[in-house]
């Protein structure tokens, strides 16, 4: 292969890598690798475009911005000013090069020297002095998404201006204090819900969501960092502008220095770095901006970024530490989760002691032993993550570390999973799930008991009235007490959540079978089995004695096929199924039967919100026409039926080109069977 070829292969590969690391920071609110990762590839595919400018395309990374517009929050936008990315550094010569050069063309330049927020970008407008709309990023040159809802439970959004200017519009960032972060994961964790990898993660989910009431809850704030356009008043300055902002009650970046020479530019730079860690909040670098708005003008833009600021990236923090033990805990599902435990460390301003090795794969990619010298770092400035081991610095008698066969909390045979990395306590009454566990249980998408939230269900647990899902159901027996306590309220707020248990007990039985924690079950493959079993106890006789029942339910593979026959052999498991049974649980199938074929073969996943039926009622609806109703979008999928509201799933669909229907095409297509046709 020729050097070009070389060249063209590499820089095909560095601008598929962007792109897709991109559209997961931008469009999906996550990553799989860190913020410093992604910028020495951008800077690789910068370093190669320059040298072979003939082979730059007019859709590379380094030409285009960030994101693209979502759906989840509705209207498309279309921007007054563009929103663009700004230029990224990584070295003191390349901020004395900006300075310099700005200075040799304006030698009475003054520069901005201020934090780079770690958030969401989100343009503000107001019209008379009145918050008009919200709009976030989106394609950063064309539209963003229209979020005033959200934006407007944010304490730090200003509603009303004290001078009602015609029209006034700035840009900020959104972001999430760690405090917020923490107590936001402890939820995510107590209902047994995946957390959020970072602060940034979940302030861009929760923008774009579509409950504000969760927007609310999550507190989310702001910093406002530049004026996009002003009707009825000029200003001359970024500083000046700030002013009038501040005078507003705008909240503005207040951490800021003026500079006028490159040394002093560095030096607040520099100055920044030293305190990031001490921060309430995240930033990702330093941002340095000409003052003068006329300077700004005659500067002007490229396709990506203006040429009157800089981004400066601080390089991720290491730190060696002797690691002294690997504890292991273990989740909801009886995963067995390794975490090293290392001398603490000061990373960004904070106490480490900890970090998760994940797996005994991601152990044995690393060979780390107990005794082993390690290189730590936070991921993002936020998670920490061992980095490396230096063997260099091994003790002589280490040994390689293997996960125990034993659960750690109850000491259980623990298995490690076919085809996975993870090790799983087989004791599905194990102590440590039990609090998940239940949480899960009385979930939105599994019983659905109202009123019976994570700090009641903790509570119950904690004062021995709930060991297992069952004692939910004995929980009436205990009313007196439980009134008399307070525990969960006084008499109305007990009957009412007494009042749930028992309704839950005539919920479906896919309900149930979503409930009871299996590995790989939940609603939509407790559906299909359902939907394919007369009754629960029909889904334990097949699958005690004839799995490759299991097998032929359409997605059900061997694994999942495996989970359902260990469970339902499992002792402590039919014992609990027979309490629940004893206690009402409805277990029998109410199996849709099928009416006609006109949907035979076809998978259909449903989103959003139909005119007339709930996505229950289309599931059955489909399934009773020979159709089979799937939870996710893939290439397999034949169509997608849609409502108002339609997320995620839709674009994904149109991504893949697949076919999208709405209610009454739906219905459209079953009545052609009926017709004849």
């Amino acid at each position: 292969m020729s050097k070009i070829d070389e060249v063209k292969t590499e820089l095909s590969e560095l601008r598929r890598k962007i792109r897709k690391y991109s559209k997961q920071y931008y469009d999906d609110n996550e990553s799989e690798i860190s913020d410093y990762d992604f910028d020495m590839l951008m800077m690789r595919l910068k370093k190669l475009e320059a040298a072979y400018p003939e082979l730059i395309t007019k859709n590379s990374p380094t030409r285009t911005v960030g994101g693209s517009a979502q759906r989840e929050v509705g209207v498309l936008v279309p921007h007054d000013v563009p929103m663009l990315s700004l230029q990224d550094v990584f070295s003191e010569e390349e901020i004395r090069a900006f300075v310099d050069n700005i200075l040799a063309h304006f030698p009475a330049a003054e520069f901005i020297v201020e934090e780079k927020i770690d958030g969401l970008s989100l343009a503000l407008r107001y019209e008379n002095g009145v918050l008009a709309r919200a709009i976030t990023r989106g394609d950063g040159i064309v539209q963003g998404e229209d979020v005033t809802a959200n934006a407007r439970m944010i304490d730090d959004v200003v509603q009303e201006l004290h001078d009602a200017l015609p029209y006034f519009e700035v840009r900020g960032e959104v972001y999430m204090k760690r405090a917020a972060f923490a107590e936001v994961n402890e939820r995510q964790e107590l209902l047994g819900l995946k957390p959020f990898a970072n602060p940034r993660n979940c302030a861009a989910g929760t923008l774009r969501q579509l409950d504000s009431r969760i927007t609310k809850e999550r507190r989310l704030s702001m910093f406002v960092f530049n004026l996009q356009r002003s009707d009825g008043r000029m200003f001359s300055s970024h500083t000046e502008a700030y002013a009038f902002m501040q005078a507003q009650g705008i909240k503005t970046i207040a951490n800021y220095r003026v500079c006028r020479m490159a040394e002093e530019v560095w030096d607040a730079i520099e100055e920044i770095g030293v305190r990031r860690g001490s921060l309430p909040y995240d930033i990702d670098g330093a941002v340095v901006k000409v003052n003068s708005f006329a300077m700004r003008e005659e500067l002007g833009v490229t396709a990506k970024a203006p040429r009157w600021a800089i981004a400066y990236k601080y390089p991720p923090e290491e730190k060696e530490t002797v690691l002294r033990d690997i504890e292991l805990s273990v989740g909801r599902t009886g995963r067995i989760t390794p975490t090293a435990v290392f001398d603490p460390v000061g990373l960004c301003g904070t106490r480490v002691e900890r970090a998760t090795l994940h797996n005994q794969d991601y152990i044995d990619s690393l060979d780390i032993r107990i005794g082993d010298t390690i290189l730590v770092y936070k991921s993002g400035e936020i998670i920490p993550r061992v980095k490396a081991v230096l063997k260099e610095k091994r003790p002589q008698n280490s040994r390689p570390y293997v996960i125990p066969d034993v659960c750690p909390v109850c000491g259980a045979h623990a298995v490690r999973e076919a085809d996975t990395a993870d090790m799983r306590c087989q004791n599905p009454v194990c102590p440590a799930q039990i609090e998940n566990h239940l949480l899960n249980f009385v979930s939105r998408s599994a019983m659905d008991i109202k009123g019976l939230g994570a700090a009641a269900v903790i509570a119950l647990v904690h004062a021995e009235y709930i060991h297992d899902i069952a004692d939910i159901f004995s929980l009436h027996m205990h009313r007196e007490e439980l009134i008399a306590s307070g525990l969960i309220g006084r008499a109305k707020s007990v009957d009412q959540r007494l009042a749930a248990i028992e309704a839950s007990k005539q919920n479906p039985p896919e309900r149930l079978l979503t409930g009871l924690g299996i590995a790989g079950i939940g609603r939509a493959a407790a559906a299909a089995l359902m939907q394919e079993f007369s009754s629960i106890d029909a889904l334990q006789e097949a699958a005690r004695e004839s799995p490759e029942r299991i097998l032929a339910v359409p997605d059900m593979g061997e694994i999942t096929a495996q989970k359902l026959t260990e469970f339902f052999s499992s002792a402590s498991a039919c014992a609990l199924l027979d309490r629940l049974r004893a206690a009402g649980v409805n277990f029998a199938g109410t199996r849709t039967e099928r009416v006609g074929a006109a949907l035979a073969g076809k998978s259909f996943v449903i989103t959003g919100t139909l005119p007339t039926l709930s996505r229950e009622e289309c599931s059955a609806l489909i399934t009773a026409h020979g159709g089979l109703v799937k939870g996710s979008v893939s290439k397999k999928t034949d169509y997608l039926v849609a409502g108002e509201a339609a997320g995620r799933k839709l674009k994904k669909a149109e991504d893949l080109s697949i076919p999208i229907l709405d209610e009454a095409a739906l219905r459209a297509m079953i009545s052609e069977e009926k017709d004849g046709v």
